[in-house]
């Protein structure tokens, strides 16, 4: 068993095993060995609502109604997106429909 030695939320080093989990005394932080490597891996990819690979300029479909926030502005369903772009967070894209930039999450799109 390999020895975890410091905490992925707070880096403390009184890290110990309860036997299920590594618990931090100091942040209550409670993981698993899967929980750390995950933590350590690569950057996360954007993923749609299906599960497929994004990648910028991919075309999309909007698989739910989304009222859009501080416009009265609807997005329908079936809404074909085209050339959608990449933002930092892997859970949203930047894209442009009828002519207004917008940032949708992707669990409300299909490739």
């Amino acid at each position: 068993m390999s020895e975890i030695t410091k905490c992925p939320k707070c880096s403390s080093e009184y890290v110990y095993f309860d036997g299920s989990l590594y618990v931090c005394p100091e942040c209550a932080h409670e993981f698993s060995v899967d929980d750390h490597a995950a933590a350590n891996e690569g950057p996360e990819v954007a993923k749609d609502s299906n599960g497929a690979e994004l990648f910028d300029g991919d075309a999309v479909t909007v698989i739910k109604d989304l009222k859009v926030k501080g416009s009265s502005m609807v997005i329908k369903r079936g809404t074909k997106v085209k050339s959608i772009r990449l933002t930092e967070n892997p859970e949203e894209v930047d894209c442009k429909i009828d002519g207004s930039s917008i940032v949708l999450k992707t669990c409300f799109l299909k490739k």
